[in-house]
């Protein structure tokens, strides 16, 4: 119970702070540092506890990594998902003026590579400074992990929406950015992403497995 406290309050923050700061758009052209600024902070906040995924796309490559169970794995993704469905909630409270949401229109071929590399990036970040033996006990996974989300965030943002997680998707689904009918353009590609990052961890770190 208390890893999945941790990874709701997490989830929530940074899907909170893109569903205000930038779809909202409280926080204009600096909106990917707000997002990538918390989602550090909560990495470093519950780190030592959860595993700090707040993300069901790391969740997924966490478990093929073996870091996880599946229990573990299935509670985290719930966890997640209700978190990210829930701060919407909260984001209209805080502007309540806001006016109505432009959807995004999005390009099938170019929001799937986009939204496949930069979860391919931030899963292999993630692995590779948080959970392999030769990076353990380091204090620089949190700035390398929201770092890549803030260059992901500023390189495709405008390409797919900058989601690289399910959770911050299911945020966008329920406020209103992102059609259903065009969920499959970031869920997939965040899958494909996260299970490439793993199998790709699991190849050049053996000595991990």
């Amino acid at each position: 119970m208390r890893k999945l406290l941790v990874e709701f309050i997490g989830t929530f923050f940074l899907t909170v702070t893109v569903a205000t700061a930038a779809v909202v758009g409280t926080a204009g052209p600096m909106a990917p540092f707000a997002i990538a600024s918390v989602l550090m902070v909560m990495i470093y906040a519950g780190g030592h506890l959860s595993g700090a995924h707040y993300n069901p796309a790391v969740s997924l490559a966490v478990f093929l990594r073996s870091r996880c169970t599946a229990n573990e794995f299935g509670s985290y993704v719930i966890t997640q998902l209700i978190a990210g469905s829930l701060a919407v909630f909260v984001a209209r409270a805080l502007v309540p003026g806001a006016p109505v949401i432009e959807p995004l229109k999005l390009v099938s071929t170019p929001t799937v590579i986009a939204e496949l590399l930069f979860t391919f990036a931030l899963a292999w970040v993630v692995l590779n400074t948080a959970t392999a033996k030769a990076t353990a006990g380091n204090s620089n996974y949190g700035l390398a992990i929201g770092f890549t989300v803030l260059a992901g965030a500023f390189t495709v943002g405008g390409i797919s929406g900058g989601a690289f997680n399910p959770a911050v998707s299911t945020t966008l689904i329920v406020i209103g950015k992102l059609p259903v009918a065009d969920c499959w353009m970031h869920f997939l590609p965040q899958i494909l992403g996260a299970t490439a990052a793993a199998y790709l961890f699991k190849t050049t770190h053996p000595e991990d497995v």
